[in-house]
C-alpha cells in the first residue's frame, strides 16, 4: 500500500482500460479446432494447454466456478509467509489481522486453481480503507489461464508500505478476483495492521 498522496499507475491503467471491449469466450474445444492447419499455432496450443486438450480438469466436481481461489499469502523478505485460508468460511477472516512493520517491501501472492475452462483476463482489484475511507486501489492485471490440475499462483510487484505515526493503525481491505467478462470468482475481506515493528 503506498500513500493516499500518490496516485497508483495502476489506477490510470484501470481508467485507460475500461474502453476495452474482451472477445468473446470460447471453450477449449473451440480453440482446439481453430487454425488446425497452421502447425505451428497448433503446437503453440498444446503446450499452452496441457491435459486440457483431452481431457476436461475438474478439482471440484460440485463447483461450477472456473476459478478456485485458495489462499492469500503476504510475502516480505526475511519473514515468514503469512497465510489467509480462503477456502473456507471467508465471512470470518476479518478477525484475522495481519501486522506489517512500516516502510517494508511486500508482495501478495494469490493461490487458485483453474478448471472446466480457459479463462481469460483475470484480475485482482484490491481496495484499502482506513476508519471507513479508502485510502488506496490496485488493480493487476494476473493474465489468462488454462485448466490446470495443479495449483496456480500470481504474485503482486513489490509494494511499500507506508511508515510515520499518521500510518500506524488498523486498516481493512477488499479484495476481488474478477475477469474480462466481469465474473466475481472470489470476493473477500481482511484486515492489517502498520506497526513499528513485526510484534
Amino acid at each position: 500500500m503506498s500513500s493516499a498522496e500518490q496516485p497508483h499507475e495502476e489506477e490510470h491503467q484501470d481508467e485507460v482500460a475500461t474502453s476495452y471491449v474482451p472477445p468473446p469466450p470460447k471453450s477449449i474445444g473451440e480453440l482446439v479446432a481453430a487454425d488446425q492447419e497452421d502447425e505451428s499455432l497448433r503446437k503453440y496450443k498444446e503446450t499452452l494447454l496441457g491435459n486440457a486438450i483431452a481431457e476436461n480438469i475438474v478439482i471440484e466436481p460440485n463447483n461450477p466456478k472456473k476459478v478456485l481461489v485458495k489462499k492469500l499469502v503476504l510475502v516480505s523478505e526475511g519473514q515468514t509467509e503469512k497465510t489467509l485460508d480462503l477456502s473456507g468460511d471467508i465471512s470470518q477472516l476479518k478477525q484475522t489481522v495481519f501486522t506489517i512493520k512500516e516502510g517494508v517491501q511486500y508482495r501478495i501472492r494469490i493461490e487458485f486453481f483453474v478448471q472446466h475452462e480457459i479463462v481469460t483476463g483475470l484480475k485482482y482489484v484490491q481496495k484499502t480503507y482506513r476508519k471507513g475511507i479508502q485510502v488506496d486501489k490496485m488493480t493487476h492485471m494476473v493474465g489468462s489461464y488454462a485448466p490446470k490440475k495443479d495449483l496456480q499462483s500470481y504474485t503482486t510487484p513489490l509494494e511499500d508500505a507506508p511508515s510515520g505515526l499518521l500510518y500506524r493503525g488498523h486498516y481493512t481491505v477488499t479484495s476481488l478476483f474478477t475477469d474480462d467478462d466481469q465474473n466475481e470468482h472470489l470476493k473477500w475481506e481482511w484486515s492489517f495492521e502498520i506497526k513499528k515493528d513485526w510484534n
